[in-house]
């Protein structure tokens, strides 16, 4: 029997909404991160937290006025900083 699916974890920091969607089977990663991005407002940043490079999100995120940046993370992580396009 397979294990129930884990939500993605989110919190806040002072930077950035975080998201870890490490772990979670496609296209779970996708769904949250778009989900978040729609919810924050026009300052917020989000920083994500996966375990691969989201090669299907970056048209999803150009459509809805945002862009990613990769920046540094943990090894075997890939980390993205979300924002919203002026």
């Amino acid at each position: 029997m397979k294990p129930p699916e884990q939500p993605p974890r989110r919190w806040r920091e002072a930077d950035a909404m975080h998201i870890d969607v490490r772990g979670l089977p496609a296209p779970q990663p996708l769904v949250a991160i778009l989900a978040l991005v729609r919810q924050a407002d026009a300052t917020t940043r989000v920083i994500v937290h996966h375990d691969r490079d989201p090669q299907l999100l970056y048209p999803e995120l150009a459509e809805i006025g945002w862009r990613a940046a990769r920046i540094p993370g943990a090894p075997g992580e890939v980390r993205l900083c979300l924002t919203r396009v002026p």
